[in-house]
């Protein structure tokens, strides 16, 4: 296996491209000008955007190998493993690269909102894919954050580095929200398959021998990461895949509930309940009456 090296710091992260680290919490890389590196495998303590412009080395994020595409950006958060391969060849890097230390955000409005950027927990095969114009934009954010690193350190400049961050990271969260648009059909496939595997998993067994399932089981499933998978959802539905997920299960709750045959706590093992008492509390939130109610009025 391979060894695991930890990625700690900015200037480890700097020096290993032959580059200057311009600040030690935060630097931009013109990877055109990096020195060649050999493959490796990291574990992350650090924020790192690869965009790339080039198909160029492969590269190796978690499990999964992924070939860039030209334009291509991947975001990686600490405690992330990442790697590069190339057949024990030196690579040369391409591209840019943003790395920053969360110690950087301490603070600032960012350290409170990033983790609402859910694609950095996206696997590498949900990478954004960015026209020539939204790249240009991309850069332009890079380039103004290596015009403030290459000035003298003044009051106003982390305060100014963290703002043109948080502006690229919301320029990658509407060119996401194009992305889930642009493959709307392929969305469709995906939401189709969703429905098929939760209808089954509640008219089958497997609802009484693993209980109620989660986000992330059904993400597995379609082979897509939980958040990737949550993002898609909300944005194809307007809802979330959880409450995707509740929706189907009352509405085939109702139907058992309308078999007498079975008491309300049968039928609550039946679609994964522990406990009757947390089956009946869903019910009624969700159907405003309770299961029992619900029967005699029908």
């Amino acid at each position: 296996m391979r060894e695991i090296n930890k990625l700690q710091s900015v200037s480890q992260f700097s020096n290993e491209r032959g580059q200057t680290t311009w600040h030690p919490l935060v630097n931009i890389l013109d990877q055109s000008k990096s020195c060649q590196i050999k493959e490796s495998q990291y574990l992350s303590e650090l924020y790192i955007v690869f965009l790339k412009d080039a198909k160029c080395e492969e590269f190796k994020y978690g499990r999964n190998k992924y070939d860039y595409e030209e334009g291509s950006i991947l975001f990686i958060s600490p405690g992330q493993i990442f790697g590069f391969q190339n057949n024990g060849k030196l690579l040369q890097p391409s591209g840019w690269a943003l790395c920053f230390h969360p110690d950087l955000l301490r603070g600032t409005h960012l350290a409170k909102s990033i983790r609402a950027y859910s694609f950095f927990s996206y696997d590498s095969t949900e990478a954004l894919h960015v026209s020539e114009n939204e790249r240009k934009t991309l850069v332009d954010c890079f380039q103004n954050i290596l015009i403030e690193l290459t000035q003298p350190i003044d009051p106003h400049s982390r305060r100014l580095i963290v703002n043109n961050i948080e502006l690229f990271l919301n320029l990658c969260s509407r060119f996401y929200d194009r992305q889930f648009v642009t493959r709307e059909f392929a969305n469709i496939d995906v939401l189709s398959k969703f429905e098929g595997l939760v209808n089954t998993y509640f008219h089958s067994s497997q609802s009484v021998n693993l209980g109620l399932p989660s986000v992330s089981y059904f993400a597995k499933e379609l082979n897509l990461s939980p958040k990737y998978f949550g993002d898609l959802i909300k944005k194809a539905t307007g809802t979330s895949a959880q409450d995707y997920i509740q929706l189907t299960l009352i509405n085939i709750a109702k139907e058992k509930v309308l078999d007498s045959s079975k008491t309300i706590s049968e039928i609550a093992f039946e679609m994964g309940f522990k406990y009757p008492s947390h089956f009946t509390r869903l019910f009624k939130q969700k159907v405003g009456q309770a299961p029992n109610a619900y029967r005699n009025l029908n």
